[in-house]
């Protein structure tokens, strides 16, 4: 697989491009959604730099936290911004600086939150399409016709057939991205379309986590997204509970 790009003295990476898609795709989705519901843009667009500087954030001080023991050892990790983003922490540290954006601008944050995870999805989808031209987030060594073999990858191993995650990750996020928006127009109770994202997402992540290879830090038997994804289901089920009888009791 070929993740560089090189046109003249310029050299454009493929995971670059398709997150660049991502984030972009991921404002256009939700500024046409806001419009639909007559919600306010400026609020969105304020939410979505805020996601992606909390987003950035979380997700280097979670690999940081995984890699520790790297990171001792070898300082200048930390001013390595070509790798090392863990997508747990992303979407952790987006929502956080999205939720103290809404609070201080007085916004209804749920209202918000069912309305940018789908397109969230949908640009999560895109990444994992750039993990799978760079060869990060690679699948265990497989025997399967279905499997692939990387020759120029600076992280997955070469010369190996390995299994697709990268491919059954985005496969997973874009139909997730499509089911939510299709569920949010049957008008749901609010933070239903959030809690919808928490547990397909956490179950997809749990399962996909069993075949990937690549270190992403362990307990016991789980990695460390599996752990969190434990957690995020626990979340999805009492917000989708909660948003239920809150909707009974209006």
């Amino acid at each position: 697989m070929i993740n560089d790009i090189q046109i003249g003295p310029l050299t454009l990476h493929m995971y670059g491009i398709m997150i660049a898609i991502g984030y972009v795709s991921a404002l256009f989705i939700c500024e046409k959604r806001a419009k639909k519901r007559n919600m306010n843009t400026d609020v969105l667009y304020g939410i979505f730099w805020c996601a992606v500087i909390g987003g950035a954030l979380g997700s280097k001080i979670l690999y940081y936290t995984v890699n520790i023991k790297d990171v001792i050892a070898d300082p200048s990790i930390i001013l390595n911004f070509q790798n090392g983003w863990v997508v747990y922490g992303g979407i952790i540290g987006g929502v956080l600086a999205s939720f103290l954006y809404c609070k201080i601008k007085k916004v209804d944050f749920v209202a918000y939150l069912d309305l940018v995870l789908p397109a969230v999805a949908f640009a999560q989808g895109c990444g994992r399409i750039g993990c799978f031209f760079a060869g990060c987030c690679y699948g265990r060594e497989t025997t399967s016709p279905l499997g692939i073999t990387y020759w120029q990858s600076d992280f997955a191993p070469n010369g190996v057939k390995l299994v697709p995650t990268q491919i059954y990750s985005g496969i997973g996020d874009f139909a997730m991205a499509f089911l939510l928006m299709a569920y949010a127009k049957k008008e749901p109770a609010k933070g239903r379309v959030a809690a919808g994202y928490c547990i397909l997402y956490s179950i997809g992540r749990f399962v996909i986590e069993i075949f990937r290879n690549d270190y992403r830090g362990e307990y016991g038997p789980f990695s460390t997204s599996q752990l969190i994804s434990v957690f995020i289901l626990a979340i999805g089920i009492v917000m989708y509970v909660v948003a239920g009888r809150k909707r009974e009791n209006d």
